[in-house]
């Protein structure tokens, strides 16, 4: 996949997240899903990641593949507060940061089974570095609130 390819991507996320899926096979790409910290990667995008780009099952949080699990929810498969989401953020922003030779793709993590509004989400991702890619919908809510 091109990167003008991954820079287009975000117009209808739930296409263009199956067709990154399943089309995707330079290795430096990574797929960034919400996650559980249980590890249960049995829905949405954490099932995604499991099937296409090696989310190991039982790790709830970080690289693992071509995949890059976000926690959105714990062990028990209760919402993680805020707080709590944006220090896993963090962390992940700090890694890509650390990874340049990677591009990651952000899915709308949390907005899903974690039911959490995304112009809450969107802005945590304010200092993602430039080898991020953020749908449309959450580049418009981060830009409005810089």
């Amino acid at each position: 996949m091109s990167d003008a390819r991954l820079s287009s991507i975000g117009k209808n996320m739930r296409t263009d997240t199956k067709i990154f899926c399943l089309s995707c096979k330079d290795p430096s790409y990574v797929f960034l899903f919400g996650a559980n910290l249980a590890g249960k990667h049995g829905r949405g995008a954490a099932l995604h990641a499991k099937q296409y780009h090696g989310a190991v099952y039982g790790k709830g949080e970080g690289l693992q593949g071509q995949s890059y699990a976000l926690p959105t929810k714990s062990v028990a498969l209760k919402t993680l507060t805020l707080t709590q989401i944006r220090r896993h953020v963090e962390t992940f922003i700090e890694f890509a940061k650390v990874h340049p030779e990677m591009k990651f793709f952000i899915t709308e993590c949390g907005t899903g089974l974690a039911s959490i509004p995304n112009t809450d989400m969107a802005p945590m991702f304010a200092d993602a570095p430039d080898n991020c890619v953020l749908s449309e919908r959450w580049r418009k809510i981060r830009s409005t609130k810089s």
